[in-house]
């Protein structure tokens, strides 16, 4: 495993991050595996050199941190030998002040996640979604004083408007606050739509961008992929994808089948082939639910795309709504 930095910071993380909101309870979603089925995969990461994990405190309402937690224990080389990565702003009960970036709720989040977590300290603290009802100054603050306090190493965004996350970088540097060092967006071959300001935002500013989604939930796997219970069962990825995919991504998605059969790869190991390469991007954040998603993920990490293969997987794509923010 060749592990880079983590955006302008000197963190060194493997290029493949694993995705841990398929792990917790079953009872939150139905395409979640329960802590049984769990543990193996992240086993099998951890032994392939994965060393960059992310989870958050709304995924099963605490569970995916609470399994990810016991089996980096179990499994893991060492707690400073893995990247620990949550996020807090969702929701994690009916309380109005047990969600959003307000200073209340990070100094509340913050503690119960390295509760469930079993660790002393987050290496990387992600604000999930831009929080339009709090005080930017409010919540970098927080933000800053958690890491001062020891409990979070790093900072990262997730996906909102770049004019946002501008914002928030500016109120970081003015005051002499913890900048962001990463950048968790929406990104893959058919939503490209991050290219136009978030991208160049962050080459700009050293933050590293580590995408979610690299597989547009599955699509992106080819036609002939395995029906999951996820695939029938996530309103969510509907919602940004639709209900079927349109006719625009469907071309996008015929020219990566192409691509992936000139190459005698999988589709999946060609898109996340194409991500890595991006400029700006750290690592995708890649979900697995089975071995299979695992070995393409790594094996994409050996494919190499041509400059003629990257333009016949480009020069198709249209542009789309925006997806994958607060509303």
């Amino acid at each position: 495993m060749d592990y880079v930095r983590l955006g302008a910071t000197g963190l060194k993380v493997s290029p493949i991050c694993l995705g841990t909101m398929t792990y917790g309870s079953s009872k939150w979603r139905e395409w979640v595996l329960d802590e049984e089925a769990s543990r193996p995969l992240i086993r099998q990461a951890l032994e392939a050199g994965i060393n960059f994990f992310d989870t958050a405190d709304m995924y099963s309402l605490g569970a995916s941190e609470e399994v990810l937690g016991r089996a980096l224990k179990e499994f893991g080389p060492g707690r400073d030998q893995v990247v620990i990565a949550t996020k807090v702003f969702y929701p994690v009960g009916p309380n109005p002040n047990q969600r959003g970036l307000s200073r209340k709720h990070i100094m509340h989040a913050i503690d119960d996640s390295l509760r469930r977590l079993g660790t002393d300290y987050i290496d990387l603290y992600q604000i999930h979604r831009f929080d339009p009802e709090t005080p930017i100054e409010e919540t970098i603050e927080a933000l800053h004083d958690v890491v001062r306090a020891g409990k979070v190493l790093y900072l990262g965004g997730s996906s909102m408007a770049a004019w946002q996350f501008a914002s928030m970088l500016s109120t970081a540097g003015a005051n002499g606050w913890t900048r962001f060092s990463t950048m968790q967006n929406h990104y893959n071959l058919i939503y490209r739509e991050e290219e136009r300001e978030m991208i160049p935002l962050c080459l700009e500013e050293g933050i590293g961008v580590i995408p979610w989604s690299p597989l547009a939930r599955g699509l992106l796997a080819g036609k002939h992929r395995p029906a999951t219970i996820r695939a029938k069962t996530d309103t969510y990825g509907k919602q940004i994808y639709g209900e079927e995919v349109g006719e625009a991504d469907a071309r996008v998605i015929e020219r990566l089948e192409l691509v992936a059969a000139e190459q005698g790869v999988a589709p999946a190991q060609v898109a996340l082939a194409w991500l890595v390469q991006k400029p700006g991007v750290v690592a995708p954040i890649v979900g697995a639910s089975n071995p299979q998603h695992l070995d393409d993920a790594l094996a994409a990490l050996k494919v190499q795309l041509t400059a003629e293969a990257i333009t016949l997987l480009e020069e198709l794509y249209l542009p789309h709504a925006v997806a994958g923010m607060a509303r």
